[in-house]
């Protein structure tokens, strides 16, 4: 009778979480698990992609701004401050709200980076996909644009790339003109996606005075959009406050008219008369933040009249995102 032939299995190459790539949710899990990626290591993927980041600019400088130009500016620049500084070969990194054709990020031709920010996300935190966009950016060749793509569930996030200390100043702009240096000499798809861009934006102007207030004109009236730091519930309670006394206008004509909620923070808006521009609101509007601040600080329960004012205005909530 012939021997049994030992079995002798070989060891299968030992893979730590943080080496496994993403392959396909039907394939053998890289691990070496013998299961499929989705009921493996794909499970943590999974969540991490679908999992929302209720704040995803906390804890970055003008986290008010960042809200703003992702959801309310249609046109605006802001240059960002890297941890360690640039990498050599880019002379800057600028973030804009809408780059042409929707590209996530572009890399120019003198090796600058534009990274957009008003774009789809394939995961619940905007951040992480932001950062991901952000790195290949600065390593695309010159003149090529960054299209998306998931990023991994343990990559950096923004606040990992960009430095806590720096200035976040964004600069809006009547057009989007900033996307190429000689409009002129553009491609037609480049100068196509440019006259269309131009033609939706909507007139808007930062307040100097206070910060992440946003004036916008259109043809029906104007409106001041003011996204605001604050805890929501202590927020909507200050405006009541203010509501049921009278107080919350900006002036004559001007009216508090509810509010959007947008990546964790509120955003109150007033309807103001066409006939009321950016520079005439500036000292309204700073008198306000006065009258809130004080509003905030009060910490006595709500009366009957400020409840049905907050009611009210929590009525007229509108989420964003």
């Amino acid at each position: 009778m012939a021997k049994k032939r030992l079995q002798t299995k070989a060891k299968r190459p030992q893979i730590t979480d943080g080496e496994i790539p993403v392959v396909g949710a039907r394939e053998p899990c890289p691990c070496g698990s013998g299961r499929r990626y989705k009921a493996c290591h794909g499970r943590a993927a999974a969540q991490a992609v679908t999992e929302l980041v209720h704040r995803p600019f906390e804890g970055l400088p003008g986290e008010c701004d960042w809200v703003a130009l992702r959801e309310l500016v249609p046109a605006a620049t802001a240059a960002l401050t890297l941890k360690g500084g640039l990498p050599e070969g880019v002379p800057s990194v600028t973030l804009a709200t809408v780059l042409p054709m929707a590209w996530p990020a572009l890399r120019r031709e003198d090796g600058s980076v534009l990274l957009g920010l008003q774009n789809d996300t394939a995961s619940g935190d905007i951040s992480r996909d932001l950062a991901d966009t952000l790195q290949r950016a600065l390593q695309a060749k010159p003149g090529t644009p960054v299209q998306g793509r998931r990023a991994p569930a343990d990559g950096p996030r923004l606040q990992d790339l960009i430095d806590p200390e720096g200035a976040f100043e964004p600069v809006v702009h009547s057009g989007f003109e900033f996307w190429v240096p000689d409009p002129q000499n553009a491609t037609p798809d480049v100068s196509a996606s440019l006259e269309r861009a131009n033609a939706a934006a909507i007139p808007t102007v930062k307040l100097t005075g206070v910060d992440a207030a946003y004036w916008c004109e259109t043809p029906e009236k104007n409106h001041l959009r003011w996204v605001m730091p604050h805890p929501e519930e202590r927020l909507l309670d200050a405006l009541a406050r203010l509501h049921a006394a009278g107080r919350s206008s900006l002036g004559e004509g001007t009216r508090l008219v509810g509010s959007f909620r947008a990546h964790g923070l509120t955003v109150p808006v007033w309807d103001l008369p066409s006939g009321i521009s950016a520079e005439d609101i500036e000292k309204p509007a700073a008198e306000f933040a006065e009258r809130l601040a004080a509003a905030l600080a009060t910490e006595e329960p709500l009366t009957a009249e400020e409840r049905r004012a907050r009611g009210g205005l929590t009525n007229r909530q509108v989420t964003l995102s």
